[in-house]
């Protein structure tokens, strides 16, 4: 049951938004009347999207979540509530509410996005937590929501919960958090279609299409695959044949993952690619990315550039291609390059997720 107490923003509540109020609170009715815990797969975003719906103080009060609010230095769970108040500027319980033995719930919704352009050099992907708090704006009603975010491991949820930050969604801070806020409305929007909530007119959608992804992988997801990283570069009697094979080890059971990637690298090494040591030059860049092109390729660089340092830049020059380059995960001392039309790295990547086939961007 929600409960809550006055704040002294102005709203959120943007009618036009898919981070609207009307919207959120649909969902919240679904997670509280028909399931307070969904996952499920989404187009475009990496891995699975967790949603709960957790309350205050019944979803801590357990041995593990008890231990984590004494160690947290607070009494008991509505504490923690009202230090995660102040955060977000609603006003927090008196004592004598905390006595009322209600319960006050919130939204927890999780998942992974791409990296920025700066934390590409270390993360393939940023994991995004975004808890939704209800509250009142002038009204005695609940007709407003605050965010706080984390990117964080919640290994102590309580911990998680203190640690987390007040986000203004619409002023993001930097482009980790613009990231993670365009993949938000992918994922609200795709709560309403796992719902059927209905999604008022004159809302703004984050895709014209259906978001929710069906798990069960198909051959012609495998063909699209090679069509795109091969840039439609090869015969479609050899598409059918590579898909083919790659669909039948995908779901032989019986292969181990040693012999699964040997199959990849036998598909890679069919089409225009690279396969680099860690360490490579400027000039090893240029002679290879030239014979992937089939045309003479150059990228300027600051001297004493090598490796990973160069990415940057090969990027900027290709990107006047509308080209990128990527790489097989290889887990190992070395890359496997491959070039993509810019344009369609996004569909690589979400195949990729299908196929676990893995692709990264660099």
């Amino acid at each position: 049951m929600k409960k809550f107490f006055a704040n002294f923003f102005g709203r959120n509540n943007d009618p036009k938004s898919i981070m609207s109020f009307d919207v959120i609170d649909s969902i919240y009715s679904h997670l509280y009347h028909d399931s307070n815990s969904i996952e499920f797969k989404v187009k475009g975003i990496h891995d699975t999207v967790t949603v709960n719906l957790y309350s205050v103080p019944s979803s801590l009060d357990h041995e593990e979540g008890r231990a984590e609010v004494k160690k947290a230095g607070f009494n008991n769970a509505y504490e923690v509530l009202n230090e995660l108040y102040k955060k977000l500027n609603i006003g927090v319980l008196s004592e004598e509410a905390m006595q009322d033995d209600l319960q006050y719930d919130f939204i927890h919704i999780q998942f992974f996005s791409r990296p920025s352009e700066e934390m590409k050099k270390h993360f393939t992907s940023v994991l995004n937590n975004f808890m939704i708090f209800f509250c009142c704006t002038n009204s005695l009603e609940i007709n407003d929501f605050r965010i706080l975010y984390s990117s964080s491991h919640f290994s102590d949820y309580v911990k998680g919960l203190l640690d987390s930050e007040y986000l203004d969604f619409k002023n993001p801070q930097n482009e980790s958090q613009e990231i993670g806020i365009k993949d938000l409305k992918k994922v609200l929007q795709a709560i309403c279609q796992y719902f059927n909530v209905e999604i008022p007119a004159g809302v703004e959608l984050a895709s014209s299409e259906n978001l929710l992804l069906d798990d069960k992988v198909a051959v012609e997801d495998f063909e699209e695959f090679v069509k795109l990283i091969s840039r439609n570069g090869i015969e479609e009697s050899d598409v059918k044949k590579y898909s083919e094979k790659l669909f039948e080890s995908f779901n032989n059971e019986s292969k181990t993952y040693y012999e699964t990637t040997e199959d990849h690298f036998s598909f890679f090494e069919e089409i225009n690619t690279w396969h680099s040591d860690w360490k490579f030059d400027p000039e090893d860049a240029e002679y290879f990315i030239s014979e992937m092109l089939g045309e003479d390729f150059k990228f300027d660089f600051p001297e004493e550039t090598y490796s990973h340092d160069l990415f940057p830049y090969i990027q900027s020059e290709l990107e006047k291609s509308n080209l990128e380059l990527l790489t097989y995960e290889t887990y190992g001392d070395s890359y496997l390059f491959f070039l993509a039309n810019k344009d369609e790295v996004e569909r690589i990547l979400e195949l990729s997720d299908r196929t676990k086939i893995e692709v990264t961007q660099l």
